[in-house]
């Protein structure tokens, strides 16, 4: 099922999604099971997975010559979804970047996940790989999610890269990122919110956001997004800070706020297990905000880590 047939079915009741990163090479499938299993009581109907984009590393060949290898460190993403689908009857939703493909090899993924009957996607141009500063596209691939979105519903439509003999047509359901404080790369967040408009136009049928730690900041950015016309399901996305370390390393990676009062709780903490705790307590808070509010679904960034999402679902579903 698309996930905007699950909101219609609904019906005004918000309901719990989560997302999984796929494990790093060498572990097997029994290491996200373990992480999704303790989750599976509050009836998601639909998990995301993410992609994550390739590495370079230099071997050293000696006489000051280096060997630039490609590596992925979490594949799986195709993989993990046919297994989520098969093991647990539900609809997986995996992340399909611009970045590390070409046009060829994207239209190739997507007719993939169309014989798998994995019919949702959500559409991303993918951060730049570390020994970039910016994002740099594969030569004959996409430099912006709208162009991704736009071979997506090509596709739907049955227009391929090529002309081929039978043109089956795909029904992917098309879902985007949102910034409620805006892309990190974005001169301001009206210039976001104008790109986000064109992904609409372009086919997307849904958003989720960015994770974000003050409420106002996504009534804001619905507001916004009603104003320039945008009609589609907007989804928050959470996350619970877990350690003193995300107080430097979330504003700078995902380009997010961290309120005052929760940065003061944090810094009074004496350890981790502490800060753990505070940052389920303050995501309780926001999930219950946003459930009044009326949110199709709440959707928490888990990091591969299930038991503090677990801690916050019993208390708000």
């Amino acid at each position: 099922m698309k996930v905007t047939e699950h909101i219609k079915k609904l019906k005004g009741k918000t309901q719990f999604t989560f997302e999984i990163l796929p494990p790093i090479k060498g572990h097997n499938l029994q290491s996200i099971f373990d992480n999704i299993d303790p989750l599976m009581e509050f009836n998601p109907p639909f998990i995301d997975v993410t992609y994550h984009r390739e590495e370079y590393i230099y071997n050293d060949l000696g006489n000051g010559l280096l060997q630039k290898k490609v590596v992925r460190k979490r594949p799986g993403t195709l993989g993990i979804c046919a297994a989520l689908q098969n093991k647990y009857n539900i609809d997986a939703v995996p992340h399909i970047l611009c970045g590390g493909f070409s046009k060829e090899e994207t239209e190739n993924l997507l007719i993939d996940l169309d014989f798998l009957k994995i019919n949702n996607i959500v559409a991303l141009r993918g951060d730049s790989i570390n020994s970039e500063t910016y994002f740099t596209p594969n030569e004959e691939g996409h430099s912006h999610a709208s162009e991704l979105v736009n071979q997506i519903s090509n596709l739907n439509k049955g227009k391929y890269l090529e002309q081929v003999e039978v043109s089956s047509k795909t029904d992917f359901c098309i879902g985007v990122a949102g910034y409620p404080e805006k892309h990190i790369e974005a001169p301001n967040l009206e210039s976001d919110i104008h790109f986000l408009k064109e992904k609409i136009k372009l086919g997307a049928e849904y958003i989720i956001t960015q994770m974000f730690f003050d409420n106002n900041k996504f009534f804001e950015f619905q507001n916004i997004c009603k104003e320039e016309g945008i009609k589609v399901p907007i989804i928050p996305g959470l996350k619970p800070i877990s350690t003193k370390k995300q107080l430097n390393v979330l504003p700078d990676k995902f380009h997010c706020n961290l309120p005052e009062t929760l940065i003061k709780e944090v810094v009074k903490c004496k350890d981790n297990l502490q800060v753990k705790e505070v940052g389920i307590e303050w995501c309780i808070k926001q999930s219950k905000e946003l459930k009044e509010h009326g949110v199709p679904f709440l959707h928490y960034y888990s990091m591969g880590k299930a038991l503090n999402i677990k801690k916050i679902a019993q208390t708000v579903f």
